[in-house]
């Protein structure tokens, strides 16, 4: 893979500073294997990214390997970072009469601890990520709720990534519990795969397996456009996903009927240019007398839309409610929303953290999840 100049300068710069800040504050001795420590670490990051921005390993180890080393440098860059804010503080204190500096024993055992705590944060961030997502209930409040629809469930897993380290036992293992909760839907909210259907169709396979009372229905995100939109949409379709493309299904529950529409990507009209998504253009041909309007969207960004457009609830992956630290905190700056159930203007809108996991095989701050959500009627006012 071929990197941009301007993002290979960065890379290096940010392992050179990583490599500066550690190695002086040890002896002599300790230079040369900290700095072979670093430019291992380089080397594992940049092959890494290759996973991640480029040509996908159908399996292997060194994937595995790579792709861990980018989460690992993460922590490292926030710790080497967080050790430079705490020696700066102690260094004003000094200056400012308020305290003594930090000797130079503190400054090597935290230069040592640096690296140590970052592979611990990084075993633990393995851990959150490669076990069964927990199931996370939420109940959604909406008025005029008919009896009929009251406790009826939607089950929704979002952000699989099925790929470099995410495999078919992993996938069995998700569906296996979403079928224990024995769902009235199950809702699929994008970004199932990165990979091609060749490389990946083996793996993805134990989604045919899902159930629900009323349907399994599945929207694109996109993910799934980086690998062949088109023929990710049919695969799917034909493992049993009825994936929705700006059209809907109407479920009756005795008398009580509720709305269950789909769109694409919010960004998938940059691939494919009758893809647009069109919460509006979901709704036609829709009965006027539906009880409850529910959109499935990848991304958060399709709230103001689904608003408009009169949906009562719209279900959302994406963000993966950042993933580890300190991304959680920069996601705000694409999105309106980063997870848990949030209003937009009479909208409600769910966004899930994610089932699964893009690139490091890492979770720290925003553990993955399976959603239960229940429909209830909203509490009356006095």
């Amino acid at each position: 893979m071929t990197y941009p100049p301007l993002a290979l300068g960065l890379l290096v710069l940010l392992h050179g500073y990583i490599g500066a800040r550690l190695v002086a504050a040890l002896p002599p001795a300790g230079w040369a294997p900290a700095v072979a420590f670093v430019l291992l670490v380089f080397a594992l990051v940049y092959s890494g990214l290759s996973h991640v921005f480029g040509p996908r390993p159908t399996q292997g180890w060194w994937a595995w390997i790579g792709l861990s080393a980018i989460g690992y440098f993460s922590s490292l860059l926030v710790l080497t970072l967080l050790r430079d804010l705490g020696l700066g503080v102690a260094w004003l204190g000094e200056v400012l009469g308020l305290g003594r500096a930090l000797d130079d024993r503190l400054r090597l055992a935290s230069a040592v601890a640096v690296p140590v705590l970052a592979l611990a944060a990084s075993g633990l961030g393995l851990f959150i990520a490669r076990r069964v997502p927990p199931v996370r209930q939420v109940d959604v409040p909406i008025a005029g709720l008919p009896d009929e629809l009251h406790g009826f469930t939607v089950v929704q897993i979002s952000d699989l990534h099925v790929g470099p380290t995410i495999r078919r036992p992993f996938v069995t293992r998700v569906v296996q519990a979403v079928n224990r909760l024995q769902a009235d839907v199950v809702a699929v909210t994008g970004d199932s795969v990165d990979g091609s259907v060749a490389e990946l169709a083996e793996h993805i396979a134990p989604l045919a397996q899902l159930q629900a009372r009323c349907g399994v229905y599945a929207v694109t995100g996109n993910h799934e456009y980086y690998s062949g939109g088109h023929a990710w949409i049919a695969e799917l379709n034909r493992l049993g996903l009825r994936v929705l493309m700006n059209e809907h299904v109407v479920i009756a529950r005795g008398k009580a009927r509720l709305l269950l529409a789909g769109v694409p990507d919010y960004t998938a009209h940059q691939f494919d240019r009758s893809h647009r998504s069109d919460p509006a253009l979901a709704l036609r041909g829709a009965p006027d007398d539906v009880d409850v309007k529910l959109l499935l969207a990848h991304q958060p960004r399709s709230a103001p839309a689904a608003a408009r457009a009169g949906f009562h609830l719209q279900l959302s992956g994406h963000t993966h409610g950042g993933q580890f630290l300190p991304w959680k905190w920069f996601v705000p700056l694409q999105q309106p929303y980063t997870e848990g159930l949030k209003r937009h203007d009479g909208l409600w809108v769910y966004i899930s953290r994610g089932t699964g996991y893009w690139g490091p095989p890492k979770r720290l701050g925003a553990p993955s999840e399976i959603t239960q959500l229940r429909l209830v009627r909203a509490a009356a006012r006095s």
